[in-house]
Order: structure tokens, then sequence, then C-alpha cells
């Protein structure tokens, strides 16, 4: 900040002057002095926002058809074989991403909104690991000299601890469910409907439509119906709330990864897990996740990080 001294008072002089102060914009953190935000019309802001819903899923549609990925049926316990749709979703949100907001705009930041997520992200990561380990009502029973037997079993029970194929899992976890699902839904679309129809908004469609992808072409998506749906919707608004109050994706895309490597590769379901109490897991969970976003839910504006 410097002065303007040339109006200052001299020695004698009893005048009322004025002082001016001239403000610099300096930068003491030592990181990056922020850009202004840019400036466009509604139509433009409506038109973007369109786009930005409207053409990534097509390409991945049109990825998916054109590789049969979408048609092919999935084995039982196998990885799905959607990774060119999940592939072409991500790079087409990714070259339209850079070119409306550039790099930080599609929320792919460090530093403290980086562990911040990370932070927001590990309650979702331990409320599916108590929905994973859910247990069912204590069952007694007598054995053959008439002591009593106790039996608590899971809704969902472990068969085995897997290890055979992580590294691929993990990659595919990584880079195509959570990578290229996250910058579309919260990193393009968050900030083009942001943009348009103010960030609270943002993050509840974004939520949604993170959630119909899951419902539809995540590997732990084992059956269909609506506690499976709410599940994933309820999983996609939290997340939606972690990247409004956060302004970073990065962090939710690596716990993604790991919640869902953890929970449903390593602890292995069986086989026909139709036969098990998922739903019940399914709803179980959902509940927890609409706990941890009310407390997310922003109380005020400011509360934003767009």
């Amino acid at each position: 900040m410097l002065f303007d001294f040339r109006h200052l008072p001299q020695d004698g002089d009893n005048r009322p002057r004025d002082v001016r102060i001239l403000a610099m914009t300096r930068n003491t953190t030592g990181g990056a002095q922020a850009s202004p935000p840019e400036l466009i019309s509604p139509a433009t802001a409506r038109n973007r926002a369109l786009a930005s819903m409207i053409l990534p899923p097509a390409l991945a549609l049109l990825a998916g058809l054109l590789s049969g990925s979408l048609l092919a049926p999935t084995p039982a316990g196998a990885l799905p074989n959607v990774a060119p749709v999940f592939a072409a979703l991500g790079v087409a949100a990714w070259f339209i991403g850079l070119r409306f907001y550039g790099l930080r705009g599609l929320a792919l930041r460090g530093g403290r909104p980086l562990f911040a997520g990370i932070g927001f992200a590990v309650l979702v990561w331990v409320a599916a690991l108590i929905g994973r380990f859910l247990p069912m009502l204590p069952q007694a029973s007598f054995n053959e000299i008439g002591q009593a037997v106790v039996e608590i079993t899971l809704h969902v029970p472990v068969i085995a601890y897997r290890s055979a194929g992580a590294g691929r899992a993990i990659a595919y976890l990584l880079l195509f469910e959570a990578f290229a699902t996250q910058l579309w839904a919260f990193g393009l679309v968050f900030r083009a409907l942001a943009g348009w129809r103010g960030g609270l908004t943002a993050a509840v469609v974004a939520g949604v439509l993170f959630g119909g992808i899951g419902y539809l072409l995540f590997r732990e998506s084992f059956v269909p119906g609506w506690p499976s749906l709410l599940y994933f919707l309820s999983w996609g608004i939290v997340y939606g709330m972690i990247r409004l109050r956060t302004g970073s994706i990065l962090g939710p895309i690596l716990i993604q990864a790991l919640q869902s490597f953890t929970v449903w590769f390593v602890l292995q379901p069986p086989d026909d897990i139709t036969r098990t109490g998922i739903e019940t897991v399914y709803l179980v969970v959902a509940v927890l996740l609409a706990v941890i976003t009310w407390r997310l839910w922003p109380r005020r504006e400011t509360d934003y990080r767009v």
C-alpha cells in the first residue's frame, strides 16, 4: 500500500487537505494472485451449462455404443466393461472445461482445499464402512450339548479378503469411476451451473448427475431399485456439498477410489449378492450421508467456494 503525500499540509498551513491512499494489490501469501471473475451474459451462462450437461454424456454414450461396452454382459464378480464410456466422459469434460473456465475453474486445486476435501470425504468413507460391517439381529440357538450359541452375521458377508487384481482395480476406480465422473459432474457441470443458477443449485444438480451415473455404471451398483438409487443420490449430493464448501475435487476423487476399493473389492462380497441384505446397507448408508449433508449444508453465501 502506497501513500501519496503530495496533498499533505505543509508547515504552518492549517487548511484541510485530502490524503490519497493508492492501493496496489500484492500477494502476501506467496501464491498466485487470483484472477478477477469472468463477466458473461446470462444467455452465455445458460448455453455453457446446457452444453456441459449434454455434450459429455452424449459423447460417452456414443463411445459406449461404438465400443459395444454398453451392450456386452458383465460376468458376475467382474469389473464392468464401461471404461470407454468413462474415458469419453472425462476427456470431453476436460477439453470443454479448459475451453470455458481453465484449470482452476475445474476445481483441480491443491493446498488447503485439497486437504479439506479429503477430510470431508473421509466421513463418507467411514459411513460406507459402517454399512459394510452392518450386523443383522443376533440369532440364538442351542448346540447338541444344550449350550446356547449366539450368532451374529453381517448383512453382506465378507467371504474373502481379495488381493488378486488389486492394481487393475484401483487404477480403474481412480481414473474412470472417480476422476472422469467427478471431473464432469463437480468440475465442469458444477462450474457452469454455478455461473448460471448459483452455487447451491449447482451442488445439488451435479450431485444428482453423479448419483445417476453411479447407479447406472458403478461396479458397486449391485441390485436395481429405489434403495440403491437413494444411496447413490445421497452419495452424489454430499460430494456436491464438499465441492461447494472446499472448492476442490481432488480430495474426494482420491477418497472415492479408496472407498470403493476397500469396501467392495478388498472386502469381497458373495457372488450372488442379491441374496444378502445389500438393500438394507444401501438405506443405512444413505441415512448417514444425509446427516453429513445436513452438517455440510452452507448457512450463508460466504461459505461458497465456487
